[in-house]
């Protein structure tokens, strides 16, 4: 998951989110515990019906009750996460299957400041056209160290 710094934004979603499977209640509470940080609680998640298996209508994790609520209008690709204070955050949903440098490029691009592509753009990779690798500093216990990785990989740890 990669969000889009803490600013003025443009565009058509705020971050985005390459989860493992298509068991939506799977893997929304360790993408909630992240946005936790962000949001505060967040009592509410929208999606398109036909990108996720068999949804329930609500999941409980860590005693919070996040209400899942599917729409066939909800444009393709998204999720929107609406906290308790109402603010909502629109996330590119790159699809579990994509293969993963594919999948690092679109969600860099869709994190650029001023970056206004929509969702169909988003996922119409050209990797010539993708933003340069980053590296990532990572606290160890001797300290920090640079590490190269492919960022929407770090919740599957």
């Amino acid at each position: 998951m990669r969000l889009r710094p803490k600013a003025l934004t443009t565009g058509y979603v705020d971050g985005a989110w390459w989860p493992r499977s298509r068991d939506l209640a799977a893997e929304l509470p360790a993408l909630l515990a992240v946005l936790a940080v962000r949001l505060g609680e967040i009592p509410r998640v929208s999606y398109n019906l036909t990108e996720w298996d068999t949804t329930p209508a609500r999941i409980s994790p860590d005693g919070v009750r996040v209400r899942l609520s599917g729409f066939w209008s909800r444009p393709p690709h998204t999720v929107d996460l609406i906290a308790g204070d109402r603010h909502r955050l629109t996330l590119l949903l790159v699809p579990p299957d994509t293969e993963p440098s594919a999948a690092h490029h679109t969600m860099m691009r869709a994190v650029l400041r001023g970056n206004t592509d929509t969702v169909e753009d988003l996922l119409r990779v050209d990797v010539g056209d993708a933003p340069e690798s980053t590296t990532d500093v990572r606290e160890t216990e001797g300290g920090q160290i640079p590490s190269q990785t492919t960022r929407g990989r770090e919740l599957r740890r």
